[in-house]
């Protein structure tokens, strides 16, 4: 949930037609939960860039 999800380095809530996207405990981004999966894997694809590490695709 939105608590856990806070405390991470990224993280996903979503509920109610609406999804949010947390990075180091802020809200990062609000959409609606259709967009959710594809907006989540792209920053994590993004955060995986940054730090140089192998994508598990």
């Amino acid at each position: 949930g939105p608590g856990e999800a806070k405390e991470a380095d990224i993280g996903v809530a979503g509920g109610h037609g609406t999804g949010i996207i947390f990075k180091k405990g802020e809200i990062f981004k609000k959409l609606p939960e259709a967009e959710l999966l594809p907006a989540f894997l792209e920053e994590l694809r993004k955060m995986d860039a940054e730090l140089g590490t192998e994508s598990a695709s």
